[in-house]
C-alpha cells in the first residue's frame, strides 16, 4: 500500500449536493467569477491536497436549470486562471474524447502543463449524455463500444504527441544560435480508424514529462482503457467489498498489459458531510435534503435508468427492471455502484439516497467517523486515496481542510508537505 492517502478536491458546480447553491453563504452566481476558483485553490493547496479536479458538462439537460451546472466553465481555462496563484497543487481537467479533437486537446493540456511547471492532468471521459450530441451536430450519441474505440485511439494520439519531442531537443544556445535540435522532434504520422494526425506537437515536454492521465470509466471497455493507459483511475464505489474488487481488477489488468500495478492509482469518489458531531452532520444533511426536494431521487433515477415513478422510497431498487433495461445509455459505473450498495446492504431507496452521494460513497458524520471510513478502505486495499466530492463549495472544502485533514495527518494517513514540484512527483508516479 502507498505510504499515505492521495486526496483531490473535486469541483462540481458549487457542490455535489443538488441544494448546495441554496445553502451556501455566497451569492447565487458567484461561482462564475475568478475569486470562487482562487479561494478553492488556495484552501486546497494550504491543506496540501494533491490536486483540484474539475468536471465538465457539455449540455444543460441533466441539471435542467434547477441548480448550477456541474461543469459549466471550460475546465482548462478555469485551471489556467489559477495556475499562477498556486505552486504545488495539481490541476486536473476533464475533457471528452467523444467531442474533442486530439491535436487541439493535446495542445491545450500541454499549455496548462507548461504554465503550471508540470502540474497538469487530463481526466479522460467518453460522453454518455445523449443531449450533448445535438450541440456538436451529431445525433444520436454513438453507442458505448464506438465511443470507447474512438477513445482508445484518441488517447494513443495524444500520448504520441506529448512524447514527440525528445528531452534532448531543447538546446537554447545563444552563442551558436541553435534553439532546438529539429532532428529530435518527430512527426507521429498517425493514420487510424478515427484520426489522421501528422504532428509533432507544438510544445516540448514539461517538467513532469507529460500530463498525468486520469480515467473514469468502470465498464469493461472503460476498465481496459484505464488499465492500459491511465495513471489514476477515478471510480464510483459504494461498498468496501466492491472497491476492493475494483482495485484488484484494475491492478491485474494493468499487470497483464506489462505495467507495474503500483504505477496506477485508484481513487473512489467520497462525499463527506461533516459536522462537529454526528448529530450536527445529520442536521446539515437534513437541511440540504429539505432544500433539494426530490433532486437526489431524480438523479438516482437517472443514474440507474428508470423513471422516478418506479422508485418507491420505502422499497428496494427494482433490480430486475434496471438490469433488463437494454436501452440504458448512462454510466455503468454509477448504475452498478448503486445496485451493489442496495443489494449487498439490503437497503431501501430512501436508505440508498442517504449513503449514495450523487452516485458516490457518502459519509455523514464527525471528522473522526469520516476518517475512520477512509482509514479502513485504505488499510484494506480498497483504494490509494479519494476524490473528495465536496457537498457545498467553498464551505464544505473548508470543513475538510480545517477538520478532516489535520485528523488524517495526526493518524499519519496524509502528508503535511508536498512530495515535489510536479503532479507526477506528488502522486508518487
Amino acid at each position: 500500500m502507498p505510504a499515505g492517502l492521495i486526496l483531490n478536491a473535486v469541483v462540481l458546480g458549487v457542490g455535489m449536493h443538488p441544494a448546495a447553491w441554496r445553502l451556501r453563504r455566497d451569492a447565487a452566481f458567484s461561482s462564475l467569477g475568478l475569486p470562487f476558483y482562487q479561494q478553492i485553490a488556495r484552501d486546497a493547496e494550504a491543506a496540501c491536497l494533491h490536486a483540484l479536479f474539475l468536471a465538465d458538462t457539455l449540455s444543460v439537460g441533466e441539471e435542467n436549470f434547477e441548480r448550477p451546472n456541474l461543469g459549466a466553465m471550460d475546465p482548462l481555462l478555469a485551471l489556467a486562471s489559477i495556475a499562477g496563484a498556486t505552486s504545488h497543487l495539481g490541476l486536473v481537467a476533464t475533457a471528452s474524447t467523444t467531442f474533442s479533437d486530439p491535436f487541439s486537446l493535446a495542445r491545450r493540456v500541454s499549455t496548462l502543463d507548461q504554465l503550471s511547471a508540470g502540474r497538469a492532468g487530463w481526466n479522460v471521459v467518453t460522453t454518455f449524455v445523449p443531449d450533448v450530441a445535438a450541440n456538436f451536430g451529431r445525433a444520436p450519441l454513438p453507442p458505448a463500444h464506438e465511443r470507447y474505440a474512438r477513445a482508445e485511439e484518441f488517447v494513443d494520439v495524444v500520448r504520441a504527441l506529448w512524447h514527440s519531442w525528445s528531452p534532448e531537443a531543447l538546446i537554447g544556445n545563444k552563442a551558436s544560435g541553435v534553439y532546438v535540435d529539429g532532428s529530435k522532434v518527430r512527426a507521429i504520422d498517425h493514420h487510424g480508424a478515427h484520426f489522421d494526425v501528422r504532428g509533432p506537437a507544438t510544445l516540448p515536454r514539461s517538467a513532469q514529462g507529460a500530463p498525468v492521465l486520469f480515467q473514469a470509466g468502470s465498464s469493461e471497455a472503460g476498465r481496459a482503457l484505464a488499465a492500459r493507459t491511465a495513471d489514476v483511475v477515478f471510480t464510483a464505489q459504494n461498498t468496501l467489498a466492491g472497491a476492493k474488487a475494483f482495485r484488484a481488477d484494475i491492478r491485474a489488468r494493468a499487470q497483464a498489459f506489462g505495467r507495474n500495478p503500483d504505477s496506477i492509482k485508484v481513487l473512489p469518489g467520497l462525499l463527506p458531510i461533516i459536522g462537529g458531531s454526528e448529530a450536527e452532520a445529520r442536521a446539515r444533511k437534513q437541511a440540504l435534503d429539505e432544500l433539494g426536494g426530490d433532486a437526489e431521487l431524480k438523479k438516482l433515477a437517472l443514474r440507474v435508468g428508470v423513471p422516478v415513478s418506479e422508485l418507491d422510497l420505502d422499497a428496494p431498487l427494482p433490480v430486475e427492471r434496471i438490469r433488463a433495461n437494454s436501452a440504458f445509455r448512462g454510466a455503468e459505473g454509477f448504475r452498478n455502484a448503486a445496485l451493489e450498495l442496495g443489494i449487498r446492504a439490503d437497503l431501501t431507496v430512501r436508505e440508498i439516497l442517504y449513503r449514495n452521494g450523487g452516485g458516490h460513497l457518502q459519509v455523514v458524520g464527525s471528522p473522526e467517523q469520516v476518517a475512520d471510513t477512509m482509514q479502513q478502505w485504505h488499510a484494506e486495499g480498497a483504494c490509494d486515496g479519494f476524490n473528495l466530492m465536496v457537498d457545498v463549495l467553498p464551505e464544505g472544502l473548508s470543513a475538510v481542510t480545517a477538520q478532516l485533514v489535520p485528523l488524517l495527518q495526526r493518524r499519519n494517513l496524509f502528508r503535511s508537505e508536498p512530495n515535489g514540484p510536479t503532479l507526477r512527483s506528488n502522486l508518487g508516479l
